[in-house]
């Protein structure tokens, strides 16, 4: 049950701040929250992770990028199934996360193109690529599906049927 409220509170936390954003500030518009380390910018992605795929056809990339979110959400539904069966719940903990993230892009990727982007993060002259809640969601997720497969707690009892 835990997962679920996990998978909620994300999804929620993702799609408020993505509201929140575009209606109290303007676009490319920085907010010093820790200054010249974290910043609130408000960007519109519409490409993938570090805007990727950002210079094709609007059209192409969005139809792309919906069908790969909902691959990667059958994916994750038929891991969850696993985790459920083998009774691991930093896995289900895991997979919830990154589903709920995926969900929350998705969303933004039908509804309007693209997604709302605001975490800027940076030191002196090295600057990460704006992200949003599903980002961190999804990138915390996979960290912790990968640490969880290297040491052990993940084999492959549960990736089969």
């Amino acid at each position: 049950m835990l997962d679920f409220y996990l998978f909620i509170l994300i999804l929620t936390a993702d799609r408020v701040t993505k509201v929140l954003v575009p209606n109290f500030m303007d676009l490319y518009e920085s907010i010093p929250v820790i200054p010249s380390f974290i910043h609130l910018t408000y960007v519109r992605n519409p490409g993938g992770a570090f805007g990727i795929l950002a210079g094709w056809d609007s059209h192409l990339r969005r139809i792309f990028f919906i069908l790969a979110s909902l691959g990667a959400l059958t994916l994750l539904l038929h891991l969850y199934r696993h985790a459920v069966r083998s009774g691991s719940r930093p896995v289900r903990l895991a997979i919830a996360a990154i589903s709920a993230g995926a969900l929350g892009n998705l969303y933004d990727r039908v509804f309007s193109g693209g997604v709302v982007d605001f975490i800027d993060v940076f030191v002196g002259p090295y600057h990460w690529p704006s992200f949003n809640v599903a980002d961190s969601a999804i990138s915390v997720g996979a960290v912790t599906l990968l640490f969880l497969f290297l040491t052990g707690h993940i084999d492959d009892s549960t990736s089969r049927d």
